[in-house]
């Protein structure tokens, strides 16, 4: 009996700083991103986290390793050039029509269920720019599913490391 006592306490106690840790540390997602068949160049893709009030909090991820078409991505590039974090360790090739791509984005867990959201935001020389190509509410439920872009984007889907 005072095993099952103990062992009960146990539980009871770290149950707090479980639920503590996973709120306030950081997960990992694998992101896959399925392109539409599209005619042309690669597109370049900006992957986001944005507040309640529509603005750029945070670079989570860049598809397009060349610096200078960065001004394509009219909007992230506003936020880029005035934040100037180092992004080299979170960019991966541009993606063309057809295609797709995974990466690892890393997102703060007190963000998710918090009014947060992902967009997408996609450009390919020579052709429409997409602020919202894919705006994803940063919700449990919104990562564990399968979300429509409406641009180059066929669709984007979340899964946890």
């Amino acid at each position: 009996m005072r095993k099952l006592y103990m062992l009960v306490l146990a539980v009871l106690l770290t149950s707090p700083l479980t639920l503590f840790a996973q709120k306030t540390g950081t997960s990992k997602y694998k992101c896959m991103i399925q392109m539409t068949n599209y005619m042309g160049e690669g597109a370049y893709i900006a992957v986001s986290l944005i507040d309640s009030k529509d603005a750029y909090v945070k670079t989570l991820y860049i598809l397009g390793q060349n610096k200078k078409w960065y001004h394509d991505l009219k909007e992230w590039h506003k936020f880029q050039s005035k934040n100037t974090d180092n992004i080299s360790a979170i960019t991966g090739a541009s993606v063309t029509g057809g295609d797709r791509s995974v990466g690892v984005i890393e997102i703060d867990n007190a963000k998710i269920n918090a009014g947060y959201k992902i967009r997408f935001e996609s450009a390919v020389e020579d052709q429409k720019y997409n602020v919202k190509d894919l705006e994803i509410p940063l919700t449990t439920e919104a990562l564990a599913g399968k979300s429509e872009g409406t641009g180059y984007i066929r669709y984007v889907r979340f899964s946890a490391i």
